[in-house]
């Protein structure tokens, strides 16, 4: 399954080269706005955001944190010519920015941050995933835990199995 990538720009040349640029590896979703591709975010799973900063009715930069909220894990991309560094600035220490790239883009260049930004997703995606299931471990563990150190014939077994527990649990 090809995954999916939403370009914003509000300018519908660029649009189409990024499209044409990605559209053999990934499934491209494009928009022209920034309200567009909130509500294109609702539908979709997207996996990479890649939008122009300077847009219309809202930036890059607005698009980027009110995706944040959305879309948790997608990765993030700003493309432009312009720039307000102390916003910019402020979206990447944030951590809603993956990458800051400037027009004119060069292809390969941009080819290979995309590449390794999806890379960066999917290790997100699995450590969310891992540490998920080992919450639910956690839980289980202290469930079976609880019942043997319950009063009953059982209950020999506790201690040996709260030391075990301890073990799993604390992190290393």
């Amino acid at each position: 399954m090809k995954r999916k990538i939403l370009i914003v720009d509000d300018e519908p040349a660029n649009l189409r080269a990024l499209e044409r640029l990605f559209r053999d590896e990934y499934e491209v979703l494009t928009a022209t706005s920034g309200v567009e591709a909130l509500a294109s975010l609702e539908h979709h799973d997207v996996a990479l955001l890649i939008s122009d900063q300077r847009m219309p009715e809202m930036t890059g930069i607005e698009l980027v944190e009110r995706t944040v909220a959305l879309r948790p894990h997608m990765v993030r991309i700003l493309l432009t010519g312009y720039t307000d560094v102390s916003s910019l600035i402020e979206a990447i220490n944030c951590g809603h920015v993956y990458k800051y790239i400037t027009k004119p883009w060069n292809n390969e260049d941009l080819a290979i941050t995309v590449s390794r930004a999806l890379a960066h997703y999917d290790a997100v995606k699995t450590r969310h995933s891992l540490k998920m299931v080992n919450d639910r471990l956690r839980a289980r563990l202290n469930e079976i835990a609880e019942l043997a150190t319950a009063d009953g014939p059982e209950a020999r077994l506790g201690p040996a199995l709260r030391e075990r527990q301890l073990d799993l649990v604390s992190p290393n």
